[in-house]
């Protein structure tokens, strides 16, 4: 397939999206929309429960320093600096297991979509002519499918638990901190999400070339060599054993460079999240400090706002994760999409009736075929196999001896004439 640049990528993004989204929610499968939707809400209640985290360990912090002022609306016996803490590891401890809980309903949903798009595949390689598949080398197709059936749990697992975890994690942090603390610190958290995201976006996508460079070097690597041990006696006939290692060692050259690339791209990018996250939770930081000194905030809120930061700081480094997973899971199935975009040259006509055999009387009647416009294969042949009978076709190379199985066993279609058994096109 061709390559494609960056510029071009929504539009087939929003494709494979669109078709991948009846495996995601699957029509005909209650049980499987079921879970996804339990799956959500079970998304849902874990990010509220992580989010009450952090007052517990606030108020912990102000009945630690003495601060009665910020005494938290609880039961007496939950005062105590020590009942608080253990409040906070609970609370901890409950938000894992629903995380835990929702990944385990949505595993066969993610397993699902996998089983069911592979084999979709598969039935369609075995739909397609063998004018594809001669055309198209074993080995390209094994790695497309293989890289397309992981690309696809990826795309399915992140987008749905991971991606509205993020944005409602965010929301919730924004609220909070509106509410409580006022707006100067929604807008410095804001614009530094909003950095964070654009520099991880314009850096995955660029990225994203090494990536399909990468994938391209391997699949002609994969190519080269199931095509080569495949033929490994016509290799030994004619000593090119040396020949072979070397187209080989250069499609693994292209992609140990392109590796290397993709390793030291990921560093910068690491590097740049850090430099922008850190920055924001300074002037956050700083901007509690002194409302601490000016006594309008307790320490607690100093540390309830650092520990709020720090929980923001996981989905945000899951952002770039999950970003740069979902694109390249993009990346790997665009190519297995692809295929199942490859149309079927053989086709029945509309109304055709099932072949029914019986003596098996063969007849080629007027019958002209062509692998190539320019060059006829077959012009206007006719012969006649009575049931039971044998026939010798003889002829030299290239005159169409095996074109004509090909042609009975419908591997082709012909332009022209009929094939006809026990008197049936």
């Amino acid at each position: 397939m061709a390559e494609k640049t960056v510029s071009a990528d929504s539009g087939s993004t929003f494709k494979t999206l669109r078709n991948l989204w009846p495996y995601m929610w699957p029509a005909d499968r209650a049980d499987l929309r079921a879970r996804v939707v339990w799956a959500t809400v079970l998304l849902v209640v874990a990010k509220l429960t992580l989010v009450a985290g952090p007052y517990f360990f606030k108020w912990a912090t102000d009945a630690l320093a003495g601060d009665a002022k910020s005494a938290p609306p609880l039961p007496a016996f939950m005062l105590a600096p020590v009942m608080l803490v253990i409040a906070y590891n609970v609370v901890r401890l409950v938000q894992l297991g629903f995380n835990q809980l929702r990944d385990a309903l949505f595993a066969r949903v993610g397993q699902f979509a996998v089983r069911q798009l592979a084999f979709r595949t598969f039935i369609h390689m075995h739909r397609l002519s063998l004018r594809f598949h001669l055309e198209r080398r074993t080995g390209g197709l094994s790695r497309i499918i293989e890289r397309g059936t992981k690309g696809i749990e990826t795309i399915v697992r992140f987008t749905v638990l991971n991606t509205l975890p993020t944005i409602l994690e965010f929301a919730l942090t924004a609220g909070i901190f509106a509410v409580t603390y006022g707006w100067k610190y929604v807008a410095v958290v804001a614009v530094t999400v909003w950095l964070y995201i654009w520099f991880t976006i314009r850096a995955s996508d660029w990225r994203i070339v090494i990536r399909r460079d990468m994938n391209d070097s391997d699949t002609d690597a994969s190519t080269k060599a199931i095509d080569s041990l495949l033929n490994f006696e016509t290799v030994k006939y004619f000593n090119n054993e040396g020949m072979e290692a070397e187209r080989f060692d250069r499609s693994m050259a292209r992609y140990e460079t392109a590796a290397t690339r993709i390793w030291t791209s990921l560093g910068w990018l690491n590097f740049g999240q850090g430099v922008i996250f850190g920055l924001g939770t300074v002037i956050v930081m700083c901007l509690s400090a002194l409302e601490v000194q000016a006594g309008t905030q307790t320490v607690g809120d100093f540390v309830f706002i650092n520990a709020m930061l720090i929980q923001l700081s996981v989905p945000l480094n899951f952002i770039g994760f999950i970003y740069r997973e979902i694109r390249q899971g993009l990346t790997d199935i665009e190519q297995m999409f692809g295929l199942l975009d490859v149309p079927q040259e053989i086709v029945d006509k509309p109304g055709a009736k099932p072949l029914v055999v019986g003596s098996s009387k063969v007849e080629f009647r007027d019958v002209q075929f062509s692998y190539d416009p320019n060059r006829k294969i077959l012009k206007g042949i006719s012969f006649e196999v009575p049931a039971g009978k044998t026939v010798a076709i003889v002829g030299p190379s290239g005159a169409g001896k095996s074109t004509i199985s090909r042609l009975l066993f419908r591997f082709y279609d012909i332009q022209g004439g009929k094939i006809l058994i026990d008197g049936q096109d």
